[in-house]
């Protein structure tokens, strides 16, 4: 590689961790004491680079990677077997976010989404959308999203590899829809989880005219315009992203959309919350029916703050139970943890609970949970998820981790995902007892062994991902977590807000 093409590439680098910092070129020459101009220029590899400098733009940017030049894979270094201690606030909910990401396309208007989850997932849209012309940026010294759309929308230029690094391409058929009569999207990617077919998405988008095929890679749509729901539309799966990417197809059919077997889930009712906020008219939110009456078009200036990620503190409240320590959790979305918690409370579980009050949204019930360290037993029956409000799946491995602290066997049964459960048997190798029955079920067989440190590599999947890490601080010793890019994608920051409590996990590269 030439000179050139390392100033470039450095450059490139420092531009991506200055956006992502929400910062202005101007405010980073700044904080360097030096000139916009020096900054562009740097940023477009024209510019050549101290090492001095290089370690000044690091240290402002929070980017080590910037100092070295190097963005291979993030690792981390975990020493375990402390205790933890104190309260944790819960960001604001990535599936949330990324269904709000996909709603902004409905608006002509300035859509402004407040404390926004910092994470890879909206990294990965926001580098889709801006592809296609949409400006996006983070206002200065917050987590808030600004969101202005073009008066058209180019496809032709969609960033490609962000796109199929994300699974939430699909849910831009729904607004995308409204705009053109023919156009092209990416395949989907995310987690690997297994097959996750989309057919219940095209099934029921049909209904307003969207036709796909998929060919060479891509989803090749075509919309009949004149075609209109006349009867309600019944998923025949309860899905979440199939929910709301119907919801995104009525919002702008200014005609009644019936839509049963809706998702009732968190980030539905939060994309329900906001449509609202845009003009659309819908009864039954929190139900699995829902009549949508929407909008000839939609153009306002629009704020919204998100509620907070029943999935993270779900993932807290395991933190807490398998190095049996006592952390509050605040500002947890209790309507959605309750029959997890109703769970745990036959497991034995002790936790105190706060007064409920609302979330920035104004519907959400939120309630601050303090865990007790407690002596758990295994459930009589099987742990298995069911739609809201039943248990959620994305909280099913971590009832893998809580059974393997309970007295006796658990059986953990992901009836969604064909892969899900294999992730899981990667405890065995923190010490856990996991015994595969097939892709979908496992059984734990709880306090048979001691945590103990090792090098794992990060499943690719986010929820398993997440339950290795924590073992891992339960295990007296050092441990690695290698290429935790998945984990990045669903949690902001989350090796120093375990820090914060108490742990120990140092984030590096190999260089």
């Amino acid at each position: 590689m030439t000179e050139s093409s390392y100033l470039t590439r450095i450059g490139t680098l420092i531009r991506d961790a200055r956006r992502h910092q929400g910062l202005t070129q101007n405010e980073l020459a700044d904080k360097l004491g030096t000139s916009q101009s020096a900054v562009a220029r740097i940023e477009q590899g024209r510019q050549n680079l101290s090492l001095e400098m290089l370690a000044r733009v690091g240290e402002t940017l929070g980017s080590e990677f910037v100092s070295l030049g190097h963005s291979g894979p993030q690792h981390l270094r975990i020493v375990g077997g402390a205790k933890l201690s104190g309260s944790i606030p819960v960001k604001t909910s990535k599936n949330a976010a990324v269904g709000l990401l996909c709603a902004a396309l409905l608006n002509k208007g300035r859509t402004t989404l407040r404390n926004l989850a910092r994470i890879e997932e909206v990294n990965r849209i926001i580098e889709v959308l801006t592809s296609m012309g949409v400006k996006v940026r983070w206002l200065p010294d917050s987590s808030d999203l600004e969101i202005i759309p073009p008066a058209t929308l180019d496809l032709d230029a969609i960033d490609v590899a962000a796109a199929r690094r994300t699974r939430t391409v699909i849910m831009f058929l729904g607004p995308l829809l409204h705009q053109f009569d023919t156009f092209s999207l990416p395949y989907a990617g995310g987690c690997d989880l297994g097959t996750r077919t989309v057919e219940p998405h095209l099934a029921t988008l049909k209904a307003f005219g969207l036709d796909v095929a998929a060919t060479h890679g891509s989803y090749e749509a075509k919309v009949d315009k004149n075609t209109r729901p006349e009867k309600p539309i019944v998923l025949t799966e309860r899905g979440d992203t199939v929910t709301e990417n119907v919801l995104f197809a009525a919002a702008l059919h200014p005609g009644t959309t019936v839509i049963r077997n809706a998702s009732s889930n968190y980030m539905v009712q939060d994309v329900c919350f906001f449509l609202e906020r845009l003009g659309v008219r819908i009864e039954g939110i929190g139900t699995t029916t829902l009549k949508v009456t929407g909008c000839e078009s939609i153009d306002v200036d629009v704020d919204y703050s998100p509620s907070e990620d029943p999935i993270e503190a779900m993932s807290l409240i395991a933190a807490a139970v398998v190095t049996e320590s006592s952390i509050t959790i605040e500002r947890a979305p209790i309507e959605f943890l309750e029959i997890e918690l109703a769970t745990l409370d036959g497991m034995g579980l002790q936790y105190e609970i706060s007064d409920e009050y609302l979330a920035k949204n104004g519907h959400t019930r939120l309630a601050d949970i303090t865990i007790l360290p407690s002596q758990l037993t295994a459930p009589i029956d099987k742990i298995a998820p069911m739609p809201f409000p039943g248990l959620n799946i994305d909280n099913l491995p971590f009832f893998a981790l809580i059974a393997a602290c309970a007295e006796g066997t658990t059986m953990i049964h992901d009836w969604v995902y064909e892969n899900r459960a294999i992730y899981l048997t990667e405890l065995t190798k923190v010490g856990a007892q996991v015994q595969l029955l097939d892709p979908h079920r496992v059984m734990i067989t709880g306090r048979t062994a001691k945590w103990r440190p090792a090098e794992v590599m990060c499943p690719p999947a986010l929820r398993p991902g997440v339950v290795v890490l924590l073992a891992m601080l339960a295990a007296n010793g050092t441990s690695v977590l290698r290429n935790v890019y998945v984990i990045n994608r669903g949690y902001e920051d989350l090796a120093e807000r375990l820090n914060a409590l108490g742990a120990t996990i140092e984030i590096f590269r190999d260089i």
